[in-house]
């Protein structure tokens, strides 16, 4: 087949995706938006890879405080995609992480066209505004989230197929009457390119964080956390007699913000920029514990993907995220520990962090329980079958 992925993200699981179908002698394209700034996946073909990669946006930098001048640079980018798929005349394309507005505009033309398109739904984002409208954001998004409800589900319904990350999904599915078209599919674990590594390595001497104790996190941080809660922890952790440093991997909003409390609040910290993927399995090996932060109102829509990336680093996850969400069960399962992602919720998360950091034997253990399960149940090879039989099907239903 000729298959196009577009992740307008960038990120891991969307290029793995795209790199075994290319192995199996499909014909793909990759492309995915520069102007967003997150942690990226391996966005170049290797020696002797068939698959090729793109780039749209070239030109837009992203100010989230200016959500006029947002939507029409989003807007810009639907018919930058619409081109983009049309030129290459895929058997079928795949979208994920679409921002709504360039969805809308994509579905929308996309009637006019023949080309069959499956929509991978990595988050609801109508519900994830309209969770933290009047909050987080203004009042006034309470009817943005309306506008995107509306805009959501049309392109739910204009899609050839849907495929959820999560069974948590499939209730908005339900709601909007597209659940017919849903296949649970969840995201794998990267087991070939993040690897367990040496705690002291060339990354973590080169960023002087080889010695002492790293509470690491590693990630994007938006409107579905609390980044402040990380400082808070290594604080109580700190406070306990534990010389916890804190490290984390991010930029945008946040930074600012994670600096402050840490001046406020005197806890080391170690702040750097996104890293280049082929440096991963270190970054994650330099933590001690890594931490995964998620909004309570966030568990519905969202399942941190970041979670399968640290069990493949064999490091030991501490949770600050809703007790229900999908991820708690897996870093639960793996000996890690999850809390309720509130200020109450710290002393007995930094009580249980101690207590692990102080048992090398039993950290080591949770460690590679964590690498275990990954490798027992989330193997990329099976997901990407169902992938690649969902994909056949949609194209061969279009022909």
């Amino acid at each position: 087949m000729r298959l196009l992925v577009h992740d307008f993200s960038g990120h891991p699981f969307q290029v793995q995706l795209s790199r075994e179908l290319a192995a199996r002698g499909h014909d793909v394209v990759h492309s995915s938006c520069a102007a967003y700034v997150s942690g990226k996946g391996a966005l170049e073909a290797g020696e002797g890879e068939s698959i090729r990669f793109e780039n749209l946006g070239d030109g837009i930098a992203f100010d989230k405080s200016r959500f006029v001048k947002r939507l029409w640079q989003e807007l810009r980018l639907g018919v930058e995609l619409v081109r983009h798929v049309r030129s290459h005349r895929p058997d079928v394309a795949v979208l994920s992480n679409v921002q709504i507005p360039t969805l809308a505009l994509f579905a929308t033309a996309m009637i006019f066209s023949r080309i069959p398109w499956v929509l991978w739904h990595q988050d609801v984002y109508a519900v994830a505004v309209r969770s933290f409208a009047g909050d987080k954001l203004s009042k006034g998004f309470r009817f943005v989230a309306t506008g995107f409800e509306v805009a959501e589900r049309f392109s739910s319904r204009r899609s050839a197929a849907i495929v959820a990350i999560s069974d948590a999904f499939v209730p908005v599915h339900e709601a909007w009457g597209t659940a017919d078209k849903v296949t649970v599919i969840p995201n794998w674990a990267p087991l070939d390119e993040i690897e367990p590594r040496d705690r002291k390595n060339d990354w973590s001497v080169e960023h002087q964080v080889e010695d002492g104790v790293n509470l690491l996190y590693s990630g994007t941080l938006g409107l579905k956390h609390d980044p402040a809660l990380l400082v808070r922890l290594a604080e109580e952790v700190r406070e306990r007699g534990v010389p916890a440093r804190l490290v984390v991997v991010n930029e945008g909003p946040a930074v600012e913000v994670i600096q402050a409390e840490a001046a406020r609040r005197d806890v080391p910290l170690t702040m750097l920029p996104f890293q280049p993927y082929e440096q991963l399995s270190e970054v994650l090996a330099s933590g001690d514990l890594l931490v995964v932060l998620l909004d309570q109102r966030a568990g519905a829509f969202s399942v941190p993907s970041k979670t399968l990336s640290y069990l493949c680093a064999g490091r030991p996850i501490l949770g600050l995220m809703p007790q229900e969400n999908a991820a708690s069960t897996l870093v639960e399962r793996a000996g890690g520990a999850v809390f309720a992602p509130e200020a109450a919720s710290l002393a007995p998360a930094a009580d249980w962090a101690v207590e692990l950091l102080a048992d090398d034997e039993r950290r080591d253990e949770v460690g590679r329980a964590s690498r275990e399960l990954a490798e027992e149940e989330f193997a990329a090879e099976r997901c990407i079958d169902r992938f690649e039989t969902l994909l056949t099907a949609t194209a061969e239903a279009a022909r």
